[in-house]
């Protein structure tokens, strides 16, 4: 779920330590991998290296440079007014060519202006995408908001031209981020200028819905009187879980604080500290559902949250609870919502946003009697138009200045020998991320990370921006909205509140390969795997990469082996005969097939654990097996 802290990260210098290890494996070249940081347009943009001693970011190695988009920009730019010069006979330094950008859809005066005072502004609505690529091919910037689709046609119709797509809002689902990246486009958003219209839109949904002012209207408007009918129900005194405490849903939280209301949040990044600054206690999922007589939804729409309320969610909440959504309609199982209403389970509840936009006409629950409905309306306010309107304009005149937005989403072109080398490497680094967040117990937080790359190599002589942001990736993206990349990995943690620190160990081996290994350790939370706990009380797992494909080494204090494929299940157990087979069996008797198998342990015929890869997920009954097997301890299952 998404949160946002104004807490600043703090990057120690890196520590060095001397141990002795064996030497990895050579990594093979993955790139496509990182097409989302490639930048393979047909005509190749040469990136001018710029570097600076005093940013965490930068090596101070000849080999590895930090980035600069301003200096790619100009010779861009350069190459343009060069080319025109030839063609109209004029020398290059009497012409100044002004970029044209192109506003497909209504944007905020006050943000035209902007644009107006920085390059030729073409205001062309309602395009279709034929107009939409024929126009493009002479544009430098667009900006849309959710009506244009952005596809992978229109890219190919820029040529290369389109150096900036804005996106004026927060969702980008209408922008082939793939093809932006492959053509050497950035794209942009506006995140925040939303901010307080989407919770004060919450806050209305919400009084309204309890006191039923949308049925009532309705129901005057027929010609009807019905006092006892519309009987609501107060606010005061009443308890509201806001599931997802980031910008939005903190700001809910502190509206309804203001009307008497007792408020608790559930989000893995939200710092104790500023939840607590507001009067709110962070709980966990289940103790939020439960508990709570009313639930505000602002979580992000991601594979982890899809559906998140459905029909199990639903049988824990209590009777009568109400539900507001102003997030993403998709966050809703919406026939399980209908089941939830017409059993009582649910009372009422108020919804801006459906999984199909606009719904369905026959839509029993927009035609629902006790459901309160709006055309997602969350931003739409005149002044949260004005500020989404400067804000896109602010990033896209700044993109096409050559300045790297904090709200960039995809990311500048990386070395290619740096890639090359990396590409192995890159994929451990995502997926250790993405183990370690699942193995944080729901509701304790994350606030630090501290990764350690083993290294037979000079620490000036290692690149690891681009391993510290897929880490960054892989710990955020399954429960966040953010997209993660090289540009705005660091921004985004920050956001998070997350506090990411690095270490470089030198370690016996070949300099031929760049890391032996990598390692991820969260700091203060709780583990729903209590063998992921090291000695030091951090949650710790550790890869290699091994024959060009990622493995896990260690959980804990455990040795393992396993290839990073698939899905896993950990499981610690009594170290006895027979436990590879009788998992095995169960998985087999499910058609799970099993990738991968190691069993690591601390002495013998004492504790052990299992790391099982396999293709499937298994289903709920064939992981309660699993547990209900005697000398099996503990278990969890992991999905890469």
């Amino acid at each position: 779920m998404a949160s946002s802290s104004a807490k600043p990260i703090s990057t120690p210098p890196f520590t060095t330590t001397i141990s002795s290890s064996s030497s990895s494996s050579r990594p093979s070249t993955r790139s496509s991998l990182l097409s989302f940081i490639r930048n393979t347009t047909p005509t190749p943009i040469s990136l001018k290296l710029s570097h600076s001693r005093n940013s965490f970011l930068n090596s101070r190695s000849s080999s590895f440079r930090s980035l600069s988009i301003k200096n790619a920009t100009k010779t861009i730019e350069s190459a343009e007014t060069s080319r025109l010069s030839k063609v109209g006979g004029q020398d290059a330094d009497s012409q100044e060519t002004k970029p044209t950008i192109l506003v497909s859809e209504k944007l905020g005066e006050a943000g035209l202006e902007l644009l107006r005072s920085f390059g030729d502004v073409d205001c062309s609505y309602d395009l279709s995408q034929e107009d939409l690529r024929k126009k493009i091919a002479s544009c430098d910037a667009l900006i849309v908001r959710s009506g244009t689709k952005v596809t992978r046609q229109v890219f190919e119709a820029a040529k290369g031209k389109l150096k900036v797509v804005g996106r004026a809002g927060v969702g980008i689902d209408n922008v082939d981020l793939q093809a932006a990246t492959e053509f050497g486009c950035l794209v942009v958003n506006a995140p925040t200028a939303n901010t307080v219209a989407a919770a004060e839109h919450g806050i209305a949904l919400l009084a309204a819905m309890a006191r039923n002012v949308a049925q009532a209207d309705a129901s005057m408007k027929a010609g009807r009187w019905q006092r006892n009918k519309y009987v609501g129900v107060s606010l005061v005194g009443k308890t509201l879980a806001v599931m997802g405490f980031g910008k939005v849903g903190s700001e809910v939280a502190r509206r309804a604080k203001g009307l008497g209301m007792q408020v608790i949040a559930h989000d893995p990044y939200a710092p104790v500290d500023r939840a607590r600054a507001i009067g709110v206690e962070l709980v966990s999922f289940d103790q939020a559902i439960s508990t709570a007589d009313f639930i505000s939804l602002h979580m992000p729409l991601t594979p982890s949250t899809e559906k998140v309320f459905n029909d199990d969610t639903f049988a824990k909440v209590k009777t009568g609870v109400r539900i507001i959504n102003v997030a993403r309609g998709g966050v809703i199982d919406e026939d399980a919502l209908v089941r939830a209403l017409d059993s009582g389970k649910v009372a009422q509840a108020a919804l801006d946003v459906f999984t199909e936009e606009p719904p369905p006409k026959d839509s029993k629950l927009v035609q629902h009697e006790r459901v309160t409905v709006t055309p997602h309306l969350g931003a739409s306010t005149k002044e949260a138009q004005e500020g989404v309107a400067i804000e896109i304009a602010e990033a896209v005149v700044g993109a096409l200045q050559g300045e790297l937005a904090a709200t960039a989403v995809n990311a500048p072109m990386v070395p290619a020998e740096v890639l090359s080398e990396l590409a192995p490497y890159v994929v451990l680094a995502e997926k250790l991320g993405r183990l370690a967040v699942q193995l944080v117990a729901g509701g304790s937080g994350i606030k630090s990370a501290k990764v350690v790359y083993r290294s037979s190599r000079d620490p000036d002589d290692l690149d690891t921006r681009l391993l510290r942001a897929m880490i960054t990736k892989g710990i955020i993206e399954p429960i966040s909205d953010s997209f993660i990349n090289l540009v705005n990995a660091d921004f985004t943690a920050k956001q998070k509140g997350l506090r990411i620190s690095e270490e470089r160990v030198v370690v016996d081996t070949s300099p031929e390969f760049p890391i032996h290994s990598i390692q991820v350790q969260l700091s203060n939370v709780d583990s729903k795997f209590g063998s992921g706990v090291s000695e030091g009380g951090d949650i710790s797992i550790e890869g290699r990469v091994k024959y060009g494909k990622p493995h896990l080494t260690r959980v804990g204090s455990f040795s393992v082996d396993v290839s990073l494929e698939g899905n896993l299940i950990l499981c610690r157990q009594v170290d006895q005969p027979g436990m590879i087979g009788q998992v095995g069996n169960i998985l087999g008797e499910q058609n799970v097939n099993v990738s991968f198998m190691s069993v690591g342990r601390t002495v013998q015929r004492r504790k052990a654990i299992m790391a099982i890869g396999v293709d499937e997920e298994p289903n709920q009954e064939t992981l309660k097996k699993i547990g209900e097997v005697p000398a099996i301890e503990e278990f969890v299952f992991l999905k890469l």
